[in-house]
């Protein structure tokens, strides 16, 4: 439920053109321009389905109740996925000057202080498995079986994954759709804290 409530949330962004947790002055990292076409093909399909199947049960002249049921079924499944084609737009990676932010649309966030960022790289990776991975201690959060930055830790951080069973990592991959940006705001030095008085 919690993942259909962030997914309407995210429409509602989506039509509002907003995007969740992006503060000011924090740089947005987009990853969907990736996987969008793919999931828009799905929702044609899913559209297509939705309307054959009605076709085909009036001409097999299925009772209205049942016909009622499989399209509240299909339009379900049509919005479930706009809501993650949305979730992806409006919930990108987010870098600002105290910590680094992973998402995976509305299935995963992954919070990290700048802090315990040891070293960021490109690192091309193809053949990903899954869209939230975790082996050996290092955590991968791919697009269409991909990754192309790499964070090293200096100290672990918990991931939690989107079905709740967590893990300790020292290593992060994602995907992103232009590593440079990251890259370059990752890198560079997080403003200090504010002291007393200022």
């Amino acid at each position: 439920m919690s993942f259909d409530v962030r997914g309407t949330a995210s429409l509602a962004l989506w039509i509002a053109r907003r995007r969740d947790g992006v503060p000011a002055g924090a740089v947005a990292v987009p990853y969907s321009r990736e996987q969008s076409p793919t999931l828009l093909l799905i929702l044609f399909v899913t559209v297509l389905e939705t309307a054959a199947t009605e076709v085909l049960l009036r001409g097999l002249g299925a009772l209205a109740g049942l016909r009622n049921l499989v399209l509240v079924v299909d339009l379900y499944a049509t919005v479930a996925v706009l809501a993650i084609v949305a979730a992806g737009v409006t919930r990108p990676h987010v870098v600002d000057d105290r910590e680094l932010r992973i998402r995976c649309g509305a299935f995963f966030d992954l919070r990290t202080p700048r802090r315990l960022i040891g070293s960021v790289r490109v690192a091309q990776n193809y053949n990903e498995r899954g869209m939230v991975s975790v082996e050996g201690g290092r955590l991968a959060v791919a697009v269409s079986s991909r990754t192309n930055v790499v964070v090293e830790l200096s100290e672990p951080v918990t991931a939690v994954r989107p079905l709740g069973s967590e893990a300790r990592v020292t290593s992060v991959r994602f995907f992103c759709d232009e590593p440079g940006p990251a890259l370059e705001a990752l890198r560079g030095k997080p403003a200090a804290p504010a002291r007393a008085g200022e």
